[in-house]
């Protein structure tokens, strides 16, 4: 298994209550793939450099996980889909 980090910027506009479940649902999603959460780091809601799909602010939010190879692929084919996610990073940490 290797390190991973996984950053995501979820859409700001919604309360508490909606972006715990969002990322509870994105942890969930990394756990089912046989991967184990190491630390969730929760930035909060920042100011956008530039506009993305007509949000100017975001919730940052920083998941380190181990993972196999194959089971990233599957978490970013989930992000790509996923409405509350507004951009995501996955690298692998050396």
């Amino acid at each position: 298994m290797r390190l991973y980090e996984l950053m995501l910027i979820l859409k700001a506009g919604a309360d508490e209550e909606q972006l715990e479940a969002s990322i509870g649902k994105i942890s969930d999603l990394i756990t089912n793939q046989g991967s184990e959460i190491v630390k969730i780091d929760k930035w909060g809601k920042r100011r956008l450099a530039y506009e993305i799909n007509g949000n100017t602010d975001g919730f940052y939010v920083v998941i380190e996980f181990n993972a196999e190879n194959d089971a990233t692929f599957e978490v970013e084919r989930v992000l790509r889909i996923t409405e509350e996610v507004v951009r995501y990073l996955l690298v692998r940490k050396d």
